[in-house]
């Protein structure tokens, strides 16, 4: 073959792989991950606060170690490895338990401002009640808190993050409203044993996502199957739960603790194809709506629609009360504001309109809610098959919940984006870089946002999907005893954005 011709193959070859590239160029910039400034300042307000979150059973390990009681998420992955995607556990994990200083060093190089985390029930009091009092699990609390504060970050504390204990499951969980006694005593422990410099808690962190999944759908534990039913005694058990702490909190430990008190709720934001508001505000109330209402609410009561809708079905299932029960006068003015912010999880948007005839199991949230769901095209999907980067989403929420609970200050308590685990992440920065844009365009309108904190820390148990997704601002090396965290290219761009109070573009390598 000549040298011509090879040289006109090689161009060729070149040709081609250029055009194929540019077409693959083409089609992943139809995936969008990106929102445009507004107006107003470029900067976020001076004592606005960046964090970083995690939760106990997916960071601690020491499982059963130093007298800590088994939680439902032990009994579960243990009883049921094909439940989890890759089989795992959190037995072990990044072993936070045992290596809470390679935290702290990730925490001190992103020089955030807090670190929000999650305390197991079960390493406290490993029976859940009072009189199991486990020393060595308080004072690995207090050891975190302590190591915080000598190093100017601000302990933000949830109370429970799905671990129940599961001596608790054994008389029904968050079915049963015996559960607010037993809760109302481990917070009142809490609030004696690190109340003096804990001055952020948040009670529950997503109730939605562990009742409905645990006590309807079946595939979280404790694997109830009660649609429509058991996992609506979950959400009502937490609600009432959330306002005994709080009301314990405001008369016997405010006046000289001086913290404040707040629920975490996740929820989506929903925009319609047919610009139909009363469905969308619909959608609304029955995911956020659901405990936001009758915390932020006038009322101290479920949402309209939902005991409407609830009730009807109820009768026509022929049921002799309604599967939602209207919350009892005497108790409304105990959960009425009975939150000093909101907790916010963030991660993701869908279209939505009503579904006629309703869809889903009968009885069933799905079924009463009569909703059904659309993605766009052009959103960029991350490595969880439920996530998509959607910034305006976060934004209208913001601007939602500024005009239906009266501004109240909002602190998003989780937001971020999955991948493999790969260090240079550069969608993941595409879109923290998009979803704090966001946040600064909802602060310009007038929204009450105070702080914001990135799911997660490090890599960790993703739950159900065990270790095949990774959310982490810090990549670990679960296979090695020593678990080295190594800091992600997110991890250099969100420094540089706590450091500086302006979002950057981000430069590899810098």
């Amino acid at each position: 073959m000549s040298r011509k011709l090879i040289l006109i193959l090689s161009l060729l070859l070149v040709f081609l792989l250029t055009a194929v590239k540019a077409h693959n160029v083409s089609k992943n910039e139809q995936k969008v991950c990106a929102l445009q400034h507004r107006s107003g300042s470029k900067h976020f307000p001076s004592n606005f606060k960046f964090g970083a979150s995690t939760a106990a059973y997916q960071i601690e390990g020491g499982w059963n170690e130093d007298g800590r009681g088994p939680s439902i998420w032990d009994t579960f992955t243990h009883q049921h490895p094909e439940m989890i995607d890759d089989h795992s556990t959190g037995d072990e994990g990044p072993d936070s338990y045992h290596k809470f200083d390679k935290d702290l060093e990730a925490l001190k190089e992103l020089k955030v401002h807090f670190y929000r985390f999650s305390i197991s029930w079960s390493r406290i009091l490993p029976n859940a009640d009072i009189s199991s009092k486990n020393q060595k699990g308080i004072d690995y609390y207090n050891m975190i808190i302590n190591k915080l504060l000598e190093n100017g970050i601000e302990p933000v504390v949830t109370m429970f993050h799905y671990d129940l204990p599961e001596s608790l499951n054994l008389y029904g969980g968050f079915t049963n409203l015996e559960l607010i006694k037993y809760f109302t005593n481990y917070a009142k422990l809490l609030f004696e044993t690190y109340g003096d410099r804990v001055k952020v808690w948040i009670t529950f962190n997503e109730p939605y996502d562990y009742c409905i999944p645990g006590y309807g759908d079946g595939n979280y534990p404790p694997m109830g199957h009660d649609h429509g039913v058991a996992d609506y005694l979950c959400m009502d058990t937490t609600l009432k739960a959330h306002a005994e702490v709080y009301r314990l909190y405001r008369q016997n430990f405010f006046e000289k603790q001086k913290g404040k008190i707040g629920m975490t709720l996740s929820t989506r934001f929903y925009f319609s194809k047919t610009n139909n508001s009363s469905i969308i505000d619909r959608a609304m109330q029955y995911s956020l709506g659901w405990l936001a209402y009758p915390l932020f609410g006038e009322t101290g009561n479920y949402p309209q629609v939902m005991l409407d809708d609830i009730a009807k079905n109820s009768e026509e299932e022929g049921r002799a009360w309604s599967r939602l029960r209207s919350i009892a006068e005497n108790e409304r003015d105990i959960i009425k504001h009975s939150a000093d912010f909101l907790g916010l999880n963030y991660y993701t948007s869908r279209y939505v309109e009503e579904a006629n005839p309703a869809q889903g199991k009968k009885p069933s949230w799905q079924y009463d809610s009569r909703l059904k769901y659309e993605l766009d095209v052009k959103w960029k999907r991350g490595k969880s098959n439920w996530l998509y980067c959607v910034p305006e989403g976060l934004e209208g929420l913001l601007n939602w919940i500024k005009n239906n609970y009266n501004n109240i200050e909002v602190i998003i308590t989780e937001n971020g984006w999955s991948d493999d685990g790969q260090l240079d992440d550069m969608e993941r920065i595409d879109y923290l870089k998009a979803h704090l844009q966001a946040v600064l365009n909802a602060i310009n309108m007038g929204c009450n946002v105070t702080r914001y904190t990135h799911w997660s820390l490090i890599d960790n148990f993703e739950w159900q999907r065990g270790y095949t997704e990774k959310f982490g601002l810090y990549y670990v090396n679960i296979s090695s005893a020593g678990k080295e965290r190594i800091a992600k290219y997110s991890a250099r761009y969100y420094k540089s954005v706590i450091e500086s109070k302006i979002i950057p573009d981000f430069v590899a390598g810098n």
